[in-house]
């Protein structure tokens, strides 16, 4: 028989947003531990990985992805952030068939910030078994985005030049291997003082941003994954072979709708050029969970980490996240120091 969850409410420790803002509207405070419905799985999380995402939530900006919070003026009540998680399976509902207690598990689901979270069987997978759970915790969300990103939006084919905008980021750092995994000659983009670390991961050109605009150096690419939105939709078409895909999947446009207005106009333009203009947003798949264990066991995909914050520090590393600039990964560990 599956572990079942009591439904005695209990403490726990998380990471609760209480006003849209700065990292000063967090606290670390005790909260009611979850309780698992029919078909989701309770993890006690050993590690939660940190994305540009939580920074959104955090500010409630644009407005748009202010639901996702709970509310407009402010977040709802005990709103935990984090989506990315890596831990030990405490207990499944009675539904759940194919996960059980004591399995090391990673997945996307909100709320990754705490001792313990629920999440709905669909979305758990195994974790890879050659990675720490600070390891794996990276994955969920900015890698699923890269692969999504590369494999289905730009669809990579072996051979092609791909463009990675914003390489040395979480996102980036996955999307540089990917590529290469992918058998495409990559020309990764970021700050000078990233170029050994995108060339050991993959990255056949870079490109310091400081010291060269990509889109006037004359050079064409098949496929543009654009995970910075500096530059206009137009520069980048100028960037693109003439028949090239760009993937966007962010970009400025103000507090109310973000980079919703550049993605719409590039909507627009889509159907009247012969270049393929694709919106990304990724979204949650435990299929591609698994795709990304291929990867990772294989030795194509290893996680790049910035930093690994405990828990006692989880504010100091959404203040990390919320600043920018990050070099791959930034995660929150919820293990005993050793």
């Amino acid at each position: 028989m599956p572990a079942t969850a009591t439904t005695t409410r209990e403490p726990m420790k998380a990471v609760v947003h209480h006003a849209y803002g700065s990292p000063d509207a967090l606290d670390l405070r005790e909260i009611d531990k979850p309780v698992p419905a029919d078909d989701e799985v309770l993890i006690k999380v050993h590690a939660a990985g940190l994305n540009a995402a939580d920074s959104f939530l955090l500010r409630g900006e644009p407005y748009a992805i202010r639901p996702m919070a709970g509310g407009l003026r402010r977040p709802r009540a005990n709103h935990v952030l984090g989506r990315a998680v890596a831990g030990l399976v405490e207990a499944v509902g009675e539904k759940v068939t194919g996960v059980r207690a004591g399995d090391a598990v990673y997945a996307e689901c909100p709320g990754a910030l705490a001792a313990y979270v629920r999440a709905a069987e669909r979305l758990v997978a195994p974790m890879p078994a050659t990675l720490t759970f600070e390891q794996a915790a990276a994955i969920p969300v900015a890698a699923t985005a890269a692969l999504q990103g590369l494999r289905d939006r730009g669809q990579v084919r072996p051979g092609q030049r791909v463009l990675i905008n914003g390489a040395s980021s979480g996102v980036g750092t996955f999307a540089v291997q990917i590529a290469a995994s992918l058998g495409a000659h990559v020309t990764a983009v970021c700050g000078g003082r990233n170029a050994d670390l995108v060339g050991s991961i993959g990255a056949d050109h870079v490109i310091d941003y400081t010291k060269e605009d990509f889109t006037r150096a004359g050079r064409r690419y098949d496929v543009i994954f654009d995970l910075i939105g500096n530059h206009p939709v137009s520069a980048l078409r100028r960037t693109l072979s003439p028949t090239g895909t760009l993937v966007l999947s962010s970009g400025g446009g103000g507090r109310w709708l973000g980079p919703a207005r550049r993605i719409a106009a590039s909507l627009v333009i889509s159907p009247f050029v012969r270049q393929r203009l694709r919106p990304f947003a990724a979204k949650e798949d435990r299929a591609d969970l698994l795709a990304l264990n291929d990867l990772v066991e294989s030795g194509a995909v290893t996680p790049v980490i910035q930093h690994v914050y405990p828990f006692g520090e989880a504010l100091e590393a959404m203040r990390q996240i919320d600043g920018g600039h990050t070099t791959g990964k930034i995660v929150v560990s919820l293990l005993p120091s050793p």
